[in-house]
């Protein structure tokens, strides 16, 4: 929708994950610099790990995209919770080996002639897991016993894990500590910086054509990371919606009142991801409101939400005493009335 009214080339703040959008920030590019260090060493798991929205899928994605197609076949899987022997059925599967119904031994032969034949012609086969913490000890286990394939003293399979931070800590578990030591490189991807942030919604914004319209203040800008926390999907979700406001409105401009507002319908609606801090709306007339504070810990948050639930409920309660009011002013004029007609139709007896 407001592609076409911005006169951009595309959507420039998808949801699903994109190579073509892939931003090079400082973190992105060391864990792209430790992929492809893992991948040289030819052997082992390498370990990216992130939370949820930080680019680890479009990373994966792009890291793809620049691997020679004639040294490496690789497979991407989206993990669930998959007990190890339908792990095994759904790595070999995804390369197109096996059959519905063949027991796992013979399964384990046809997949290690696979990767034999693939090191025969010189090329690495490699299983990039996505989602990683979704899989079972046991699961995680099955594929360390598949990175035990050896040929001519080398290894003819890689994996690349990724997943979200908890990750770490089933690594760190003592049923793990044998494919935590096949690790032979790990990182962990954390948010954009303020200045990142910008830099990232330029990026995506000139890959679209955009010339400047609209145009985004520096104050936007701070604002956009403040209640994003320089997570590139929260970024996509309030920018997106931002562009969507702003057509809406005919609007050429966004300002630091402009994300307030939106963060604040986002935050009303219960549907966003963003931090969850209170927004205060103000007229477009008045100055721009103060940084609104980061979400407190503890007791202070306790308080904070208290007090935020107290303002409600007075709110509330100044409604419903208004309403009784009228309703009890209805009434009594009803009621008024009503004496003054039986009262007219009394005299009115009395005359006649």
């Amino acid at each position: 929708m407001y592609s076409e009214y911005y006169k951009l080339t595309g959507k420039p703040f998808q949801l699903s994950p994109n190579p073509r959008f892939y931003f090079a920030s400082r973190g992105h590019q060391k864990a792209l610099a430790y992929l492809q260090y893992g991948l040289h060493q030819g052997e082992g798991f390498i370990v990216v790990t992130g939370d949820v929205g930080t680019g680890k899928t479009t990373l994966l994605g792009y890291l793809l995209g620049q691997l020679d197609q004639n040294k490496y076949l690789a497979a991407k899987l989206v993990t669930t919770q998959l007990e190890a022997d339908d792990t095994l059925r759904m790595v070999a599967s995804s390369f197109g080996v096996g059959e519905r119904g063949m027991d796992k031994a013979t399964l384990l032969r046809k997949f290690e002639q696979f990767l034999l034949e693939n090191q025969r012609r010189a090329r690495r086969v490699l299983v990039l897991v996505d989602e990683v913490q979704n899989l079972p000890i046991r699961s995680l286990e099955e594929l360390r016993m598949l990175s035990n394939f050896q040929a001519n003293e080398t290894a003819p399979v890689q994996f690349c894990l990724l997943g979200q931070p908890q990750f770490q800590q089933m690594m760190a578990s003592e049923e793990l500590m044998q494919l935590r030591q096949r690790v032979i490189a790990s990182y962990h991807l954390g948010p954009l910086t303020a200045d990142e942030t910008r830099s990232y919604i330029e990026h995506r914004l000139q890959l679209v054509s955009w010339r400047s319209d609209p145009t985004i203040t520096d104050t936007a800008y701070k604002r956009i990371h403040h209640f994003t926390g320089g997570v590139p999907r929260r970024i996509n979700v309030l920018c997106d919606r931002l562009f969507l406001g702003g057509m809406l409105e005919d609007l050429h401009e966004i300002d630091d009142r402009m994300v307030d507002s939106v963060a604040g319908e986002m935050s009303s609606e219960g549907l966003s991801t963003l931090r969850e801090i209170e927004v205060h709306r103000s007229p477009k007339r008045d100055p721009a409101p103060a940084l609104a504070p980061a979400p407190l810990d503890g007791l202070a948050e306790f308080e904070q939400r208290l007090e935020a639930l107290e303002k409600q409920v007075q709110v509330h309660e100044r409604t419903i005493k208004r309403a009784i009011d009228l309703a009890s002013d209805y009434l009594n004029n009803a009621a008024a009335g009503e004496e003054r007609e039986r009262v007219k139709e009394a005299r009115s007896q009395e005359r006649k």
